[in-house]
């Protein structure tokens, strides 16, 4: 089968070594050129991933069956519903499905007309004075959002990116008068405190597989410090939750996502594709932060190196609607994923920056490496703005496949890079679970 992914990233890459486990041929549409995903493609094209017309071109010219979508501004951008029309299978939601992710309004209103469960209070403005009064009927406690798609860089929250009233106020202005998400809408909800959790699953329009449970840590800097990122690393355990959670969040979680696709279904928006639901963990029970519309990056990183059904089959039982037939099965094993990233990521990133990656030394350790945001030319590799590259260590237990993945971090060599060595560290796992315990 030809199987056509879309997008250039590490997520990308994961999905790429994921189609090609299962012999189908691969094909790739990215804008930048990712190198581990040009070696295992038949055939690659450089060009914007939003161009649906182009898209449609490329895909019909190589006789693509089947098509996966791998970020969210393609398919805010109609590159599923242009792929359909002419036939083509898409493994990845509608633009109208996808409005549960790409308009954060449209995902809590859904909630409150289904009263799905580990919702937030929340309320959307157009008007700065009127999101002002809410933030001080709210005393301050809030996070701040626009409405529209940021990359995972566009949310502030109390205590962690404003001090007091007047800096929510400020950010939630300047979200509206600058049109920050390409709308001048911004999203208010009071602030969730607990343990940050994402859970993904494969969904058929009617019913979802979830998959083992992943902390993303979006944090620059060690000890959860800094500007907020697309995520730094993540860590997943062999028993399927997460040390700080219990079967019981986990099955919750579970349960709120299959309503949202329940509620999709009811407004003729039927969902079919990988979701994604992040969650806080708090004293309560797990509560929404927001819904994805596609794999998670860095979380595709510890979840599809560890699954051993075929991943095509998977996708055309979503696509066809019989995930519920379909038996899906993982490794039993605990992973940590850490990114390379260019120095001033977060806030003035160095690109063109030249990185040294020893590809047979981190295969020897027992890694795998995912090549991100970063340029192939001549034969060397540079960084660009956004993150560079990921590795991930996969073991029986979380301690022992952080302690693989920091050996095959020593094979990546650079003058400009950095890295956020604490995740899966025990340390700050043990900090999670102290955090949970307090709470509860």
């Amino acid at each position: 089968m030809n199987v056509l992914v879309i997008g250039g990233g590490a997520r990308e890459h994961a999905i790429c070594e994921a189609v090609k486990r299962s012999d189908a041929e691969l094909y790739s549409i990215m804008k930048n050129l990712n190198p581990g995903i040009r070696r295992i493609a038949r055939d690659f094209h450089l060009h914007s991933e939003t161009d649906a017309d182009s898209v449609v071109k490329y895909a019909i010219s190589k006789n693509i069956e089947l098509a996966i979508i791998g970020p969210e501004a393609p398919e805010e951008a109609g590159v599923t519903d242009a792929l359909q029309r002419e036939g083509i299978y898409v493994a990845s939601p509608s633009k109208e499905a996808a409005e549960i992710e790409t308009n954060k309004e449209f995902m809590r209103s859904l909630m409150e007309k289904y009263c799905i469960p580990g919702s937030l209070r929340s309320r959307a403005f157009s008007d700065a004075k009127e999101a002002r009064e809410f933030i001080e009927m709210m005393g301050g406690e809030v996070a701040v959002k626009p409405v529209g798609l940021t990359g995972g860089k566009g949310v502030r929250v109390a205590g962690d990116h404003f001090r007091d009233i007047e800096e929510a106020a400020r950010y939630a202005e300047e979200v509206i008068s600058k049109k920050i998400g390409g709308e001048a809408r911004v999203l208010i909800e009071e602030k969730a405190v607990g343990e940050e959790f994402t859970i993904q699953a494969f969904c058929d329009g009617s019913t979802i597989v979830p998959t083992p449970a992943v902390q993303d840590h979006k944090r620059l800097l060690p000890g959860d410090e800094g500007p907020n990122t697309g995520g730094m690393g993540s860590y997943s355990d062999a028993s399927g939750i997460l040390p700080f959670m219990d079967r019981n969040d986990y099955e919750e979680a579970v349960s709120v996502l299959q309503r949202i696709v329940e509620a999709m279904k009811s407004e003729g928006r039927d969902y079919r594709g990988v979701i994604y639901g992040q969650f806080m963990l708090t004293g309560e029970g797990p509560k929404v932060i927001e819904i994805n519309a596609r794999w998670g990056d860095p979380e595709a990183m510890n979840i599809l190196p560890l699954l051993k059904t075929d991943f095509v089959d998977i996708c055309l039982a979503m696509v066809e609607g019989e995930i519920s037939s379909k038996r899906v099965d993982f490794e039993k094993k605990s992973t940590v994923c850490k990114y390379v990233v260019p120095e001033g990521y977060g806030t003035k990133p160095m690109a063109g920056e030249r990185i040294y990656v020893d590809e047979a030394a981190i295969q020897k350790e027992g890694g795998k490496l995912f090549y991100a945001s970063v340029n192939e030319m001549d034969g060397n590799i540079y960084t660009t703005t956004s993150r560079s590259l990921a590795v991930v260590g996969i073991a029986d237990r979380i301690g022992e496949a952080e302690r693989i993945c920091e050996r095959c971090m020593e094979h990546v060599r650079g003058e400009h890079i950095f890295i956020r060595h604490d995740i899966g560290k025990e340390e700050l796992i043990q900090k999670r679970i102290d955090h949970m315990s307090m709470l509860r």
